[in-house]
């Protein structure tokens, strides 16, 4: 799959193709129906299906100091994307300037003169241009003029997640945040994750036997809420059952928010300096403090205990 960075990295002999446009933060069920109708409507075209998305999120160029918790990096989201069979991903970097691009001069610049569209696949409620004026109706005007097909795909999707509400970036943020993980998997199709580089922390963890990988997240992303969860910790290739704390460490009057995975059974890792993922499979319970260190430790042989338990009932099914 090919990844440009602005309009510029589009190669010049680039022909026609069906594109889809949005943040697709997540790329969640919802998300999955468009990109999917996108990809198979250019196989019925014989053409390339292109994903449009932005960097920053458009809100903090728009409302700065508003970005919302990431659900995915950039370079997750086109490996999401590039498993339901995206030719391309275009990231345009969302600026002042082009935040005041007309809907015109959007369709006119990105869809017609760069990327040749002859289908255009969006959700019934896709808004582009300035101050969002542009709507799948007007898209469909603009389309009969520069002669491309617009197809409107309904991502309405709902089940147990959130009591019920429909899928979306915004209820997946609003899970995780409250430390349902298995009702963000829900929307997600797959568990909620989160990357970054493996640090230093004070290495309490390896002291009291539970060696962790502190993991330094990426900017914006989406943390569970405060408590131990149970998951895999990827490094190197590989899935490593895992008991995962989330928090301040208040045991240690700690302040500052961490990531810590532990890799269940395993000894002498050494991840430092590693980029890794961790992905959060179920809410063990909420952060607290002990009376005794022995009552942590009990405690944290007991998280680990269910930590395995529920990570081999998930691999088992």
């Amino acid at each position: 799959m090919q990844r440009w960075r602005g309009l510029e990295d589009i190669p010049q002999d680039w022909g026609r193709s069906v594109v889809t446009i949005g943040s697709y933060d997540g790329v969640h069920r919802g998300h999955q129906l468009i990109i999917r109708h996108a990809v198979n409507r250019a196989r019925e075209l014989g053409v390339p299906a292109v994903v449009v998305t932005f960097d920053p999120h458009p809100s903090e160029v728009v409302r700065p100091g508003s970005h919302p918790p990431l659900l995915a990096p950039h370079h997750r989201r086109a490996e999401l994307m590039a498993g339901l069979g995206v030719d391309a991903v275009l990231i345009l970097p969302f600026t002042t300037e082009f935040s005041k691009l007309s809907p015109v001069d959007f369709v006119a610049k990105v869809l017609v003169d760069k990327l040749h569209a002859k289908a255009v696949v969006e959700g019934p409620n896709f808004r582009f241009g300035h101050k969002a004026a542009g709507n799948v109706e007007f898209l469909t005007t603009q389309g009969k003029t520069y002669d491309f097909e617009v197809e409107v795909v309904d991502l309405y999707v709902t089940g147990e997640a959130g009591g019920g509400e429909p899928f979306s970036s915004t209820l997946t943020r609003r899970l995780v945040a409250e430390g349902d993980v298995q009702g963000a998997a829900e929307i997600l199709g797959r568990p909620h994750r989160v990357e970054g580089v493996v640090v230093r922390g004070a290495q309490r963890g390896r002291e009291l036997g539970f060696p962790t990988a502190n993991v330094e997240t990426l900017p914006h992303t989406a943390i569970p809420a405060d408590g131990v969860y149970a998951g895999w910790l990827h490094a190197q290739g590989e899935a490593m059952p895992a008991a995962i704390s989330v928090g301040t460490n208040p045991q240690f009057e700690g302040t500052e928010r961490t990531v810590e995975a532990y890799a269940i059974d395993r000894v002498g890792l050494d991840l430092y300096g590693l980029h890794v993922a961790v992905d959060f499979l179920a809410f063990v319970r909420g952060q607290a403090k002990f009376e005794t260190l022995d009552a942590l430790l009990e405690q944290m042989g007991q998280d680990v205990k269910k930590c395995r338990e529920l990570v081999a009932a998930e691999e088992a099914v």
